[in-house]
């Protein structure tokens, strides 16, 4: 009796467990946001992209994700990659944010959301706020790749 007490635990615990690491993407749950398809390869030697070899900076992607993607080098090993698209509004007209710095701000009036890159995207004033929709980003010998 014990061993099948065991075996269904074991089952039950396992099956909780999801290897696609969506710990990386906050869109599971947010009604406002879509999750496009995310392939980015962006080469740290092309003078576009060289602010990515130095940590507190960030790139931005155009035509990428739903509003453009920001990529940001926290500490040359740990690269950070988000939508530009406000998380806590459906995407519309004035719904990408702003970069100044590592703060990223919505321009839409009546809108007070501002998120910080170096917290994860997380909104500044309010814990409860959907995150900024975050993808996968990784370096690669002198590339950085942002998937989904």
């Amino acid at each position: 009796m014990k061993r099948i007490l065991i075996l269904c635990l074991s089952v039950l615990i396992l099956g909780a467990c999801n290897s696609d690491d969506s710990g990386n993407n906050n869109n599971g749950n947010n009604p406002n946001l879509s999750d496009p398809f995310i392939d980015i390869s962006l080469d740290l030697n092309l003078p576009e992209f060289n602010p990515l070899n130095f940590p507190g900076e960030t790139v931005i992607v155009n035509g990428q994700g739903i509003r453009g993607v920001v990529v940001f080098n926290l500490n040359n090993s740990t690269y950070l990659a988000f939508d530009l698209t406000d998380p806590n509004i459906r995407p519309n007209n004035c719904s990408r944010m702003t970069l100044e710095g590592i703060i990223a701000t919505c321009p839409c009036p009546d809108v007070d959301n501002s998120y910080n890159l170096g917290l994860f995207g997380q909104h500044i004033t309010d814990p409860n706020k959907f995150p900024m929709q975050q993808y996968r980003a990784e370096r690669v010998g002198d590339r950085v790749i942002v998937s989904n």
